[in-house]
């Protein structure tokens, strides 16, 4: 690509290529002006230079790569600013993500996917050293060279875990939903290496199979999936997979992050071959009556009805975390298409409701909750039976529960949109 563009330079470096372009601004290929160094150079559009999440997001980056030196951690070399535009200044890796090799081949051979998968782990392993999480670990976030070395790329969500560098406001900061850890969902500036184990799980995943982890789902039903640990086998979409890599994936995907690998070198060791300990006898699993199955519903702001559905354990779990924003706001039904009642109507779920839901629920109550969709409205997909209620009707807490959800899915949404 022949580069056009006003600017010719910033600071020490001549700008010789456009390579990419997306929300987060343009990457050029560059050269030092005296040591004739090609590097990468990122420069945030102008639009988005007065923007304080992105220019810290910026800093951050720089701060967190330029701390280290490893084969496996794209370097950063160079900040600064050129006409009020904040850029950042990497090194310049020939060759493609493991995203891009991932879509033009459709999946990888087991073992290239263990050896890319082991080094880029060796680089985040070096991170974890330095008290960084890196919070984003995806195939697009991994470099393969053309003879084979592998760089974990994009710190531009690390968080430092002596700092507290307030990016996850709005959704930002979240990282990628199908490769996040379920805890990830809830609380971002929580999220501690065994989050990066998970991602590093869910990255292996789609690299043997060529399957995105949960795939077609929303955020909040992914996160349902993940809170259940309902993910497609991956025996099932490769027959043929080893015993150790099947292991190691499920281990490294488990929802309770006291299963996971307790660090990168135990998960390369396990993965390798190279055994370090025995992985911790996991708990017994609670196995759920075959039909224990719930649909709830729910209307975003926009007036569309939404289902997901999950067992008993993990919506209690979610009510008890207050994941599902208003009770009141939620109905509740063992089918699809049968009669759907308020949450609180059920005795599964009175006591992690709190004392009010202990209530008896009036008869009204029972065809008319606040917020729900008219049945001539309601999405193709809805169920029936969902009773309308005037819309007048809707709570100012209603509201803000019905907000702060959709801000959650839409937040997420965003990033692809951005970041």
């Amino acid at each position: 690509m022949i580069f056009k563009s006003a600017l010719k330079s910033v600071g020490d470096y001549d700008l010789l290529q456009q390579i990419a372009e997306g929300g987060m601004g343009t990457v050029y290929r560059g050269r030092h002006k005296t040591t004739g160094q090609v590097v990468a150079i990122k420069i945030v559009p102008q639009h988005l230079a007065n923007n304080q999440t992105l220019i810290k997001r910026f800093e951050n980056e720089f701060r967190a790569a330029s701390k280290l030196n490893h084969p496996n951690v794209v370097r950063a070399l160079d900040y600064g600013l050129v006409a009020g535009r904040p850029y950042l200044v990497m090194e310049f890796v020939e060759g493609e993500s493991v995203g891009q090799k991932l879509e033009r081949e459709g999946k990888m051979p087991e073992a290239e996917a263990i050896r890319v998968i082991a080094l880029a782990a060796r680089g985040l392993e070096e991170a974890h050293r330095h008290g960084l999480i890196h919070r984003d670990v995806k195939p697009d976030n991994i470099m393969v060279t053309p003879n084979g070395e592998v760089k974990l790329a994009d710190l531009g969500l690390v968080k430092e875990t002596q700092a507290d560098l307030n990016l996850t406001h709005t959704g930002r900061g979240l990282g990628t939903p199908h490769f996040m850890a379920p805890e990830q969902f809830r609380n971002a500036k929580g999220a501690d290496v065994r989050c990066d184990i998970y991602s590093l799980g869910a990255t292996l995943y789609m690299m043997v199979s060529g399957e995105l982890p949960f795939k077609s789902l929303s955020p909040l039903d992914a996160w349902m999936k993940k809170m259940n640990n309902d993910l497609t086998p991956i025996r099932k979409l490769v027959p043929n997979i080893s015993e150790s890599t099947e292991r190691v994936i499920q281990r490294s995907m488990d929802k309770e992050p006291a299963n996971r690998h307790r660090s990168c070198a135990e998960f390369i060791a396990e993965l390798t071959g190279e055994q370090v300990s025995p992985p911790p006898t996991a708990p017994p699993a609670v196995t759920q009556p075959s039909n224990d199955i719930w649909y709830l519903v729910y209307k975003d702001e926009f007036g569309t009805t939404h289902s997901v559905k999950g067992p008993t354990a993990a919506i209690r779990e979610s009510l008890a975390k207050g994941l599902l924003g208003d009770a009141a706001n939620i109905r509740i039904c063992r089918t699809k298409t049968g009669r759907f009642t308020p949450l609180r109507s059920h005795p599964e779920f009175r006591d992690v409701l709190g004392d009010e839901s202990t209530a008896t629920v009036p008869r009204a109550a029972a065809t008319t909750t606040r917020g729900w969709t008219p049945s001539h409205s309601r999405s193709p997909s809805s169920p029936p039976n969902v009773a309308p209620p005037p819309d007048s009707e809707m709570s100012e807490l209603t509201k803000t529960a019905i907000l702060a959800l959709v801000a959650m899915v839409f937040g997420m949404l965003l990033y692809y949109v951005f970041f």
